[in-house]
């Protein structure tokens, strides 16, 4: 008599564990995506005098290519979800030959895909204990959804060559360190911000060395192009405000944002009571406002600092837009 092996129960349900896991990415990464792109803060309560969630969000790190970091995180679970239920999904009738190559195929691509986003989401649990300090639930959520896809995508099949595994997770290891490397290599952590060269925009990055002077902050270091003061004067006709705070450090990456000439012309409410920095004046409170920067123009208000081409955008400016620096 013939006694079969019975299927361990992590090969029947790795694949649509795997599912459920990208589920939950992609509601994560695209609640972030939406916040980022709409301008809105993710709802994140961290200890006090700890830095939170939009704050890792508008950091240098938050941001690739000038499209939110989540965007890209979102693209990647979809990817993910595809990969792990597309041989679930085949019709029986295409033959057992067909799916079992489709099966083999996506199993690698599941497993070259959760190496990449594991040693990624190393890479940004680094930052954020070493580089930002801060506590971002979100970022802790997606590192651990990587780290279980990879953890079922080893053990739920049977592999042939379990050296391969580990050959493989060393190239694409070693190669997703280069390329992040590469997109993050000009994020400037001293603080300091360089002139741009040749054209180029330069991507700021403020690190408070310093404690920022009562009701005047930080000195702004960045000088402005043409371009910065015809939008600060834009935004001036238009009737736009910025409500900010003189302690606020994502007040001050917008002030470099335009420099310090175009800044000037820009029509900004402090809301820190002179008396009482942690208390919004009345004006602030009137205006709604609950974070800083946030502007008001055209009867919305917009949180979290604004790269000038989106203020161009949101306002309908048509003048010069080749800024110098963008966040």
């Amino acid at each position: 008599m013939i006694h079969r092996r019975s299927t361990p129960w992590i090969h029947k349900w790795s694949r649509p564990l795997i599912g459920a896991i990208t589920g939950l990415g992609i509601l994560n990464t695209g609640y972030l995506t939406f916040e980022k792109l709409t301008g809105g803060n993710p709802v994140c309560t961290t200890p006090e005098g700890v830095k939170g969630c939009t704050d890792v969000l508008s950091s240098p790190w938050g941001t690739v290519f000038g499209q939110p970091l989540a965007l890209f995180g979102l693209l990647t679970y979809i990817g993910m979800l595809l990969l792990a239920v597309a041989p679930l999904a085949l019709n029986s009738v295409e033959g057992n030959k067909n799916r079992k190559q489709i099966e083999n195929l996506t199993w690698w691509l599941l497993l070259v895909g959760a190496i990449t986003m594991s040693v990624f989401s190393g890479y940004l649990m680094y930052v954020l204990a070493f580089q930002l300090q801060a506590l971002c639930l979100y970022c802790i959520a997606s590192a651990l959804f990587a780290v279980s896809i990879l953890t079922l995508t080893i053990l739920g099949r049977d592999w042939e060559d379990i050296g391969q595994i580990f050959f493989t997770a060393l190239i694409v290891g070693m190669v997703t360190l280069i390329t992040t490397f590469s997109i993050y290599s000009d994020i400037n952590t001293s603080g300091n911000i360089a002139e741009p060269t040749d054209g180029k925009t330069v991507q700021i990055f403020f690190d408070a060395k310093e404690e920022p002077k009562p009701q005047v902050g930080w000195q702004i270091t960045t000088t402005s192009g043409e371009s910065e003061i015809q939008l600060a004067k834009h935004l001036t006709q238009i009737g736009a405000k910025e409500y900010v705070a003189w302690w606020c450090p994502h007040c001050h990456e917008q002030k470099l944002l335009f420099g310090k000439e175009a800044y000037k012309e820009i029509n900004h409410i402090e809301c820190a009571s002179p008396d009482n920095p942690g208390t919004p004046t009345q004006e602030c409170i009137a205006a709604k406002i609950e974070s800083y920067p946030s502007w008001v123009m055209n009867g919305k208000t917009y949180s979290g600092v604004q790269n000038l081409n989106e203020l161009a955008k949101i306002t309908g400016y048509t003048g010069p837009q080749n800024f110098k620096y963008f966040k």
